[in-house]
């Protein structure tokens, strides 16, 4: 299509909207990435050392904005504000956000986007710091130390997953820390996962050693009854489908297993495929239990049709 114009924006939203363009040309697609661009008038991007130094050309650092656009902070939060907006010692008076990507400059004036420098990450198409789950769990008074991570355990299927040490004898399980993450954090950043540890691994630094941390192992649980009818028989095999398990009770919780709106959708299609019965989304977040969404299969209307490949000529007809 040589007749679109496609560009490239880029910017995190604390500098609102757009800080660096680039018009995407068919000589950028022999390049290993495709730049995110020049800054556009008036917004002022440095690339810098841990000194907030400049870097040569060609070499990464962290990427500091300034300029109009800029946002005030953080709202209700002091201490991240004073991590993120700091002072701009390149032009005393002002202030740059510290957005906490890579890059680098390239000799044509233009910036390659190479990665994140700190934990935070997508998932879902949400940004998830970690730290900030982190620090919801541990007001639980019965958390002695927690970290959170996210894992990639399945290829392309990013979980946050909680790593919790209990105060002794506090009777701590999951359903408690559910509760409590459910009360104070939104829905995407609370972990699809917790593990219980008696000790955070630690490496000869006395930092936290990641690698040890061990992969949630959701396989060896208790799933509770059978089930009872083929339409709860169905629903537990496309459960343990979607979510990679073997097995799954008729009582247990898609989204306590891992789930979430995307995979809800997907259900929603092989349930219409399968049983010949439509479900919202809604519906799926209600009756969140096969034995639950079971309920709700004989009160929905008859399935639509599947939608099936058809050639230019049969439209045309």
């Amino acid at each position: 299509h040589p007749h679109l114009h496609l560009l490239n924006g880029y910017s995190p939203v604390e500098n609102t909207i757009f800080t660096l363009t680039h018009p995407i040309t068919p000589t950028d697609t022999h390049r290993p990435t495709i730049p995110v661009g020049r800054p556009l008038p008036n917004k002022t991007v440095y690339i810098l050392d841990p000194h907030l130094n400049p870097v040569p050309i060609g070499v990464p650092g962290d990427i500091h904005m300034a300029g109009p656009g800029l946002a005030h902070g953080y709202l209700h939060q002091p201490a991240l504000t004073a991590q993120r907006f700091i002072a701009n010692p390149h032009r005393p008076g002002t202030r740059m956000y510290r957005t906490g990507d890579l890059g680098r400059w390239n000799p044509d004036g233009t910036i390659d986007y190479l990665g994140r420098t700190d934990e935070q990450t997508k998932i879902r198409g949400f940004r998830i710091e970690p730290a900030e789950t982190q620090a919801t769990l541990q007001t639980h008074p019965h958390i002695r130390h927690n970290t959170v991570i996210v894992r990639e355990d399945q290829p392309g299927n990013k979980t946050l997953v909680a790593y919790v040490v209990p105060e002794p004898e506090s009777g701590l399980d999951e359903a408690s820390l559910r509760a409590h993450a459910a009360r104070d954090l939104p829905e995407h950043l609370r972990p699809s996962a917790y593990v219980l540890l008696d000790r955070l691994p630690l490496n000869p630094n006395g930092k936290l050693d990641r690698a040890a941390l061990p992969a949630p192992d959701l396989g060896n649980r208790s799933t509770g009854r059978a089930p009872r009818t083929r339409e709860e028989r169905a629903l537990c095999a496309l459960y343990g489908e979607l979510l990679g398990l073997e097995e799954v009770g008729p009582e247990e919780d898609f989204f306590d297993l891992g789930g979430h709106s995307l995979l809800a959708a997907r259900l929603i299609s092989r349930v219409r495929s399968t049983l010949g019965a439509d479900v919202s989304l809604k519906t799926v977040f209600r009756a969140r239990t096969p034995a639950a969404l079971a309920g709700r299969l004989d009160r929905t209307a008859p399935a639509r049709p599947a939608l099936r490949r058809r050639t230019r000529t049969e439209e045309t007809q």
